[in-house]
């Protein structure tokens, strides 16, 4: 039986670049690749748990996994074609006709397949960072090979070509910290106490949990507006996302006009003063009606 078997692996079914290629070599090959990949995705999965255990950060372990793949891959195809003795000489001449016809037809993948691995590697966009792409904003969730998954404030998933985000102006939150500024406006009304009004606001700013005291907040006297005397108070915060920025700033303004109505300064409205100017001609009452 053993005898058998070994005959029929043994027995060539065609013949390649002058090597005649037998039953049990492309047996063989399926196996090696399987099993190669089997390992490679357990190595894989060890590495990057080791490098989480240590407090590499998600974009470090996901250029660290996408790099690893590569290599490995490389590295099982070159061993497959070393169990067939296929040369890599072979491929010369058919690898560089498809290097240039890939090249023409696939302008943009590659454009964005090197974006891709520039955006890695420079780290200019991480994975967890907020981004302000044109009129999107969300945060990203994983830098892939032809483009980037950010998911935006509204719960939905947006794809970005790699190449967009290092040709066109994208605004990152969170590059270097969490430190943002930010702005609140109020009006009150005419002949109200100015220097009373900037204390409220101070205080109702330094009461705020969320706002830093180092740089410290600043109220300004912003103008002299149509219907009210606009104040504006600029304060920093660590934020993460819009959705942070918006709640500090609603508590914020809660915290004012409660202010506002204990110290009874009225926050302004539009108003507008009518002036009739004229004669008014009143009809006798002995002329008939018209």
């Amino acid at each position: 039986m053993w005898d058998t078997i070994k005959q029929s692996l043994g027995t060539t079914l065609f013949t390649l670049y002058s090597h005649p290629v037998t039953l049990g070599e492309v047996l063989l090959v399926p196996a090696v690749l399987v099993g190669g990949w089997w390992l490679t995705n357990k190595f894989a999965h060890l590495a990057t748990f080791r490098l989480r255990k240590t407090g590499a950060s998600a974009d470090t372990v996901h250029l660290f996994k996408r790099i690893f793949y590569i290599i490995a891959l490389a590295v099982l195809l070159i061993t497959t074609l070393d169990f067939l003795n296929v040369p890599l000489t072979a491929f010369a001449f058919l690898s560089g006709a498809v290097a240039i016809g890939f090249g023409f037809g696939a302008q943009n993948i590659i454009n964005n397949f090197i974006s891709g691995w520039i955006l890695m590697w420079e780290r200019p966009i991480r994975i967890g960072d907020f981004l302000e792409v044109a009129d999107a904003r969300g945060r990203v969730e994983s830098i892939n090979t032809r483009s980037t998954r950010i998911r935006r404030v509204d719960g939905v998933h947006m794809l970005i070509p790699n190449s967009k985000l290092l040709e066109n102006t994208v605004i990152n939150w969170t590059l270097i910290d969490y430190l943002t500024r930010t702005s609140v406006r109020v009006g009150v009304a005419y002949g109200s106490d100015c220097r009373k009004v900037a204390d409220l606001i101070t205080a109702a700013v330094k009461n705020e949990e969320a706002v830093l005291t180092e740089p410290q907040p600043v109220v300004i006297f912003d103008d002299f507006g149509d219907n009210a005397l606009v104040f504006e108070v600029f304060f920093w915060v660590n934020a993460t996302v819009e959705r942070d920025l918006r709640m500090i700033r609603s508590n914020l303004r809660f915290a004012i006009n409660d202010a506002f109505n204990e110290a009874g300064v009225v926050v302004a409205y539009p108003q507008r003063d009518v002036h009739v100017d004229g004669k008014l001609s009143l009809v006798s009452a002995d002329s008939p009606p018209s």
